[in-house]
């Protein structure tokens, strides 16, 4: 059992504490609610590239990293789809200088034209890098839009384009940083060896001044169910034909998730799981194959993927899939399998719950779904699921009406040159 208090200041800032004495180090998790699906088709990327602009340096810290690291800390952030997360770790006694560092540059970011200039760089290189440059690295472009039509989700979190990001401009980033970079809209999360009316003292004195803002209170479009399988093929340089097999699915605080996420660990998870037993050990017709959910905030894919061995087409392929999941469908998944998956996810489970670290991470994220205590609770409705559940989460889901299938073939010119 994990215990927290919450607290909220006037300025709206959410405040989560996790007393943890096993551990020298305090952790810090700021969660900003704003991720790729808040940015405007023309400007994708923005969320990306903020991840790599607070670490710029502030005001009146010109480099974020230098005090922290001099304080025996360390920090790193991720964007996605839905948010935007920094957290930091240091030793106990240093605690107040990372609300000092985070309180600066949450009040008032540095922004320049050298700072953007050179971000701006790094980020568009590693668009080139992961996504035009290595093989199936267009993969997610590709799927999302073929899966998203209006939903915002159509983009990947590094943007759609890198011209997105090459002609951001100063005034572009600075409207961006003062509409989501506020206190009403983030959550702190802290985990340590701290006491609590000690620790809401110091965050109310770092961060109880900085101007509310407003939260971030979304109208995204709701994408419509699909009403006719899709396929299509992209010839390209790549070292062998590769299959992908998205299905739309239902967000992450649906109650249909938690056997939808099982699903995906039967098919696809290690060396264990249906598809890898038989289409790869067994009948050796994949070199590679794997299934998961992207986990999104609202209704996300299911996604198989699998590259055939040689000799064996796309094609062939793609129906040993739909065989397996026919099978799913038709028969239930033994009692003894299905107990193995849910000891399997709660040692996972509580795994991730061992470091201050990960339980800052989650209460955060907890938090934004409107339900903190999940990180105590989340287990049971994994537990609670039946194997007729499952076989009905994949009649609902795995359907070719609802079904888009993404096929790389290698283009024999390109690979002979």
């Amino acid at each position: 059992m994990i215990d927290y208090t919450r607290h909220s200041l006037n300025n709206g800032l959410i405040l989560l504490i996790n007393i943890d004495h096993t551990t020298p180090l305090v952790a810090v998790n700021i969660l900003y609610n704003v991720g790729s699906k808040d940015e405007h088709e023309d400007k994708t990327g923005f969320a990306h590239l903020f991840e790599h602009l607070m670490f710029g340096g502030s005001v009146n810290i010109p480099d974020f990293d230098t005090p922290l690291q001099n304080a025996g800390g360390e920090n790193n952030a991720f964007t996605n789809s839905d948010i935007t997360n920094y957290y930091d770790t240091v030793p106990i006694e240093n605690f107040e200088t990372v609300l000092w560092l985070e309180s600066d540059r949450m009040l008032q970011l540095g922004f320049n034209k050298k700072s953007l200039s050179t971000q701006r760089k790094v980020v568009v290189e590693e668009f080139k890098e992961t996504c035009l440059n290595q093989p199936y690295g267009d993969a997610w472009h590709l799927l999302s839009d073929m899966v998203y039509k209006e939903h915002p989700y159509r983009w990947p979190t590094i943007g759609l384009v890198p011209e997105h990001i090459e002609n951001a401009r100063l005034e572009d980033v600075k409207s961006f940083f003062t509409k989501y970079y506020c206190p009403s809209n983030a959550i702190m999360a802290i985990s340590g060896p701290v006491d609590t009316e000690p620790t809401l003292a110091l965050v109310e004195k770092w961060f109880g001044d900085i101007p509310a803002g407003n939260k971030n209170l979304r109208n995204l479009p709701v994408e419509a169910p699909q009403q006719a399988y899709q396929k299509k093929i992209q010839y390209a340089n790549v070292p062998a034909d590769n299959i992908y097999m998205a299905f739309k699915m239902p967000g992450r605080m649906d109650p249909g998730f938690y056997a939808i996420d099982l699903l995906s660990d039967i098919m696809g998870d290690g060396q264990s799981s249906r598809l890898y037993e038989h289409l790869l050990k067994e009948l050796k017709k994949f070199a590679y194959i794997d299934a998961y959910i992207t986990g999104s905030i609202e209704p996300g894919m299911f996604v198989i993927e699998g590259k055939p061995t040689d000799g064996v087409t796309v094609e062939e392929a793609e129906e040993l899939i739909w065989a397996e999941i026919d099978q799913l469908k038709t028969e239930l998944i033994p009692t003894d399998e299905l107990l193995k998956l849910k000891h399997i996810q709660e040692t996972s489970n509580a795994f991730s719950e061992t470091s201050a670290l990960n339980k800052a991470i989650n209460l955060s994220y907890y938090e934004l779904l409107g339900e903190p205590n999940l990180i105590n609770t989340e287990f049971d409705y994994y537990n609670a699921v039946t194997p007729e559940e499952i076989r009905q989460a994949a009649v609902d889901i795995l359907n070719k009406v609802n079904c888009s299938v993404l096929i790389y073939k290698q283009n024999k010119e390109q690979v002979l040159a």
